[in-house]
């Protein structure tokens, strides 16, 4: 089990292993593999704008509405 966006799934995985039994590499169905990449992208997003300056929600509706977006 792995949690994604706050909900559980069940993850259906394979192994491909060397010549001892160890596993060497995983096979993952493609589209959990983009909702993987799409989650390691938000994440360093987050990372990069860590330190910038918080908005208010106030903030940010009188900003859309500025703009005609609320």
């Amino acid at each position: 089990m792995v949690c994604w966006g706050g909900f559980m799934r069940k993850v259906e995985r394979q192994y491909i292993v060397d010549e001892k039994g160890g596993k060497v590499a995983v096979i993952i169905p493609i589209d959990e593999f983009e909702e993987l990449l799409e989650d390691l992208h938000d994440l360093a997003v987050i990372a990069e704008r860590r330190d910038e300056p918080t908005v208010s929600f106030e903030e940010v509706k009188k900003r859309l509405k500025s703009r005609g977006l609320l």
